[in-house]
């Protein structure tokens, strides 16, 4: 699943220690979201979108969407 978190934290000037920490999570978790080696669970999908103030399907992507 390929995702727009790096673009989006990016422009928003969040590191990902940053986004980590307002989702719950570690950076480790975002880095390997971001490289695709891990698929988010729902929960931390839908709260990495609140931050952004996006829709899950808006950061997220389907293969066959990219």
């Amino acid at each position: 699943m390929k995702t727009r978190i790096k673009e989006l934290r990016k422009a928003r000037k969040l590191s990902q220690e940053e986004l980590a920490d307002a989702v719950g999570t570690t950076r480790q978790t975002i880095t390997s979201i971001e490289t695709g080696k891990y698929v988010a669970s729902l929960p931390l999908a839908y709260r990495i979108a609140k931050v952004f103030g996006l829709k899950i399907e808006d950061v997220f992507l389907l293969e066959e969407e990219a």
